[in-house]
């Protein structure tokens, strides 16, 4: 709470008063780090963020005509999921499945109006408990895949595979990857100290991610870090500034493949990671396997403009879809199908109108927004629709723009008044 109330600002002008305004940094900080653990439902996530929203409507919370785009698209593709679920709400798993869906949508929009006020620090909090979040759920995964906890093994890990405080091994490394950008980025960019204890996190973090065994995962933290990284060099300001960055990334590497080699000298760990590194998996390939199911089910969504329901899509196939666009088309027909792409990917076209605008939060920008193409792009191989943090980096993105306009009008303004005043 000390550090809450004297965070910096977004340097536009807060009117709360400083115990409310250390509150609702907290508040912020609670849900990054109460999104880590969903052992079960309703998660300690979706109590952190009723609170927050009653907690911020009652102090202050303001509705932007630019959140506008972004409700009308929520209402309408859970309108579309709804009339999907309606031949099936005596079901209590799909009845669930709705209701989950249209709390998602909720923190969307609270996400974008809370981030777009108070920016810097609300992102600050939201950085740090993301990474308290990630380090309880990697040091449990981790404990209780080497056995280091009694009955943690079974509890922690699924199908000999690290599962931390998530239900699923995959869910937990795709997760862990927008706290590692964050931890990444201090040990390319920050003093000696703070970059030590970061490196620390980093290596606990990619550890789980790697005992995670997800072959997204892997690839996602790749692709995303090496794609951060590049950002960082081009909006770098100096020469030194991106010296540095390319030279410590180098050591991170050179050292994550040391980490990598120590690892698969233990038999266990080695025999599952060519289980998993290999694409010929059973369930990918043949006519009902992950890909012959997103053809035969492309096609079955031409056919059906209402879709076929949520959670039905294992009727018809062996497997569930494990591609939230085509889930979209098959669990709310066409209007869901229509809208939850295009949610998606206008979000991700505004997103790099931004990626060069400075501001005060542009390196947590750069994180988010990387994190969050990894999951747009994970969202075509395994269904992400309920991940609670990927709607929460979309709403945070949201707020982001909404914040970097405000800023960019208030900088011209000063502008302008300090040369009309010279």
């Amino acid at each position: 709470m000390v550090y809450a109330a004297t965070a910096g600002t977004s340097h536009l002008p807060i009117t709360a008063p400083p115990g409310v305004l250390a509150l609702q940094r907290a508040l912020v900080w609670l849900a990054g780090a109460s999104v880590a653990i969903v052992f079960f439902e309703p998660s300690p996530y979706e109590f952190v963020t009723l609170i927050a929203s009653v907690l911020f409507f009652a102090t202050g919370l303001r509705m932007r005509l630019v959140f506008m785009p972004l409700l009308f698209a929520l209402i309408v593709l859970n309108v579309g999921y709804s009339i999907g679920a309606i031949p099936f709400l005596d079901k209590p798993e799909v009845m669930n499945w709705i209701l989950t869906s249209w709390y998602m949508a909720i923190t969307v929009m609270l996400f974008a109006m809370v981030i777009s006020e108070d920016t810097e620090a609300r992102l600050d909090m939201l950085r740090r408990g993301l990474i308290v979040g990630a380090m309880i759920a990697s040091i449990s995964g981790v404990a209780g895949y080497f056995h280091l906890v009694p009955g943690g093994y079974d509890l922690l890990t699924l199908y000999d595979r690290a599962r931390g405080t998530f239900k699923d091994p995959n869910v937990l490394g795709a997760f862990l990857i927008l706290p590692a950008l964050f931890t990444l980025q201090s040990v390319v960019s920050d003093r000696f100290g703070k970059a030590f204890r970061n490196a620390i996190a980093f290596g606990i973090i990619s550890l789980a991610i790697l005992l995670s065994f997800s072959r997204a995962a892997w690839g996602g933290l790749i692709i995303t870090a090496a794609f951060m990284l590049a950002l960082m060099v081009f909006t770098s300001r100096s020469q030194a500034q991106r010296s540095r960055i390319i030279i410590m990334a180098l050591i991170a590497v050179v050292l994550a493949v040391a980490l990598v080699a120590v690892l698969l000298s233990l038999s266990s760990v080695a025999d599952m990671f060519k289980q998993r590194a290999s694409f010929d998996q059973s369930y990918d390939e043949g006519r009902f396997g992950r890909f012959g199911r997103h053809i035969l089910g492309a096609q079955m969504a031409l056919q059906v403009p209402f879709g076929i329901g949520p959670l039905q899509f294992h009727t018809y196939f062996p497997e569930d879809t494990h591609n939230s666009f085509l889930n979209a088309f098959m669990s709310g027909g066409w209007i869901s199908g229509v809208c939850y792409p295009a949610l998606v990917f206008v979000s991700v076209i505004t997103g790099f109108r931004y990626i060069f605008v400075r501001v005060p939060w542009q390196r947590a920008y750069l994180a988010i927004f990387s994190a969050f193409l990894g999951i747009v792009g994970e969202s075509f191989i395994i269904d992400t629709d309920h991940w609670r943090h990927f709607w929460m980096m979309l709403g945070t993105m949201w707020g982001m723009y909404a914040a970097a306009e405000s800023y960019r009008a208030t900088s011209v303004s000063i502008s302008a008044g300090t040369s009309a005043a010279s």
